[in-house]
Parts: structure tokens; C-alpha cells; sequence
């Protein structure tokens, strides 16, 4: 198996395995989209970490792989590959990045399709696709202008330079940034904060900011608007609000 998910107290784990620099070629990416689609799906999987190793988070696509591709070939796996990284972004779950070592092309592009990166002190990120005469092709030109803004992501895609990590936490392109040794573990620890909140209300939250990014602000207020008055029909809600009142802010216990 070139990646894997593993599920332990509400935190699942999909960690890429491809030795020596989990290369993301047509497999991989294949395989990223059937466990992005199982961690929706599972009840026991209330957030996920993203995790490629001590090593290295994934050093970008296989290029061997790629070179014998022509242009026709190159136009029937493009939307696969964008499917694949979508499939990712779109789990309606926390979703925390454990960065370590090399996150460059495909992998920043994995990356950014978390809600939050925690990198280490060794990782190195970027976009070098220009550097083969490309562009980012799995959502890199969309996902990182609208993280950093536009001109920071055009510096990165326009240069292809790779950035360490304390740079990469001064341009927003990551959240925190911790020893290497301790990359796992924090980001593991933010997801298992995030599984024990509300799920309706996480997903509700997620949805609403990321549609709200991807369209004008009265269909994002929409949005906001209904999963807000839905919320008040769920278990979660009556909870919070009990326990709220009963016990004051901060204690509730969701199921």
C-alpha cells in the first residue's frame, strides 16, 4: 500500500508510505481519493492527521512517471489528479498536516488541502513546478494564493524556491512549528482536542468558511445562515447550550 489510515480515538491517521520520499505518483494519488472518501465515511474517524513519515512529508509527484506522459495522456489524468487532492480537502473533518522533512510540488499541495500544517523545525516547502517548465496542476495556483495571498504565492510558484519552515510560518503557509521529533505528536494532539468537539457543528464550520472563500460573500452569509438555524435542531446543540448554563462556558462533553 503506497498510504494508509489507521483510527484510534476518534483520530484517524492517513499516512503516505512510499519510500524513500512517498513520491506521489498515479497510484498514490489514487489512493489518497479511496482513504480521503473512507475517513468521510467512518463514524470512528472525527479528525485526521496527514502524515508522511519522520522523514519527509512527500517530496512532490513522480517524475519519472510523468516525463513519458504527452499532452493527451497528461489531459485524461489532470482532473484525477486534482479528484485525488480535492477528495482530501473536502474531508468534512479537522484536518491537521504533520509536516516533516520535504513538502515540495504535489506534497506542499497535500498540505495545503488541511485546515491546519504543523511543521518542523526540518521541513522545507514549496512549489518548484516551474522549474520543469509547469505550474502547480493539483490545486497549488488556487489553494496557496488563497492562504498567503496572491503576490506571496506568486513569489513561490514564480520562483520555485523552497522555503524552511520559519519563513513558511511568517508567510501563513503553515501554523506552528515545532522540533522534528515532536511533529507527530502535536499535530496528533490538536486533532484528538478537535474530536472532542461537536462534529455537526465542525462540519458546519468548515463548509461554510471554505465556500465562503470560493464565492461572493452573500452566498457565504447564505450558507452561514442555514447550517446556523440547522445546528439548533441537533443533540450536540442542546447539549452545549445545557451545559452551558448549568455548568458555565467550556465544559460541555460532546458524543
Amino acid at each position: 500500500m503506497t498510504a494508509t489510515l489507521e483510527a484510534a480515538d476518534g483520530v484517524g491517521t492517513l499516512r503516505l508510505d512510499r519510500p524513500p520520499m512517498n513520491a506521489l505518483d498515479v497510484a498514490t494519488q489514487d489512493r489518497l481519493k479511496e482513504l480521503a472518501e473512507e475517513a468521510t465515511r467512518r463514524e470512528d474517524v472525527r479528525a485526521v492527521v496527514l502524515y508522511g513519515g519522520e522523514k519527509v512529508f512527500a517530496a512532490g509527484a513522480d517524475i519519472k512517471e510523468m516525463q513519458v506522459m504527452d499532452h493527451a495522456a497528461m489531459i485524461l489524468r489532470a482532473r484525477a489528479l486534482q479528484d485525488a487532492f480535492t477528495a482530501v480537502a473536502r474531508i468534512p473533518k479537522p484536518v491537521v498536516a504533520a509536516v516533516t522533512g520535504y513538502a515540495l510540488g504535489g506534497g506542499c499541495e497535500l498540505a495545503l488541502c488541511a485546515d491546519f500544517r504543523v511543521a518542523g523545525e526540518n521541513a522545507k516547502l514549496g512549489q518548484p513546478e516551474i522549474l520543469l517548465g509547469l505550474i502547480p496542476g493539483a490545486g497549488g495556483t488556487q489553494r496557496l494564493s488563497r492562504l498567503v495571498g496572491p503576490s506571496r504565492a506568486k513569489d513561490l510558484i514564480f520562483t520555485g524556491r523552497q522555503v524552511r519552515a520559519e519563513e513558511a510560518l511568517a508567510l501563513g503557509l503553515v501554523d506552528r512549528v515545532v522540533p522534528a521529533a515532536e511533529v507527530y505528536e502535536q499535530a496528533h494532539a490538536w486533532a484528538a482536542r478537535l474530536a472532542k468537539g461537536p462534529a455537526t457543528a465542525l462540519r458546519a464550520a468548515k463548509e461554510a468558511i471554505d465556500t465562503g472563500l470560493e464565492t461572493d460573500i452573500e452566498t457565504g452569509l447564505a450558507v452561514e445562515r442555514n447550517w446556523f438555524a440547522g445546528l439548533f435542531a441537533t443533540e450536540d446543540r442542546e447539549r452545549g447550550m445545557r451545559s452551558f448554563v448549568e455548568e458555565g462556558p467550556g465544559k460541555a462533553e460532546f458524543l
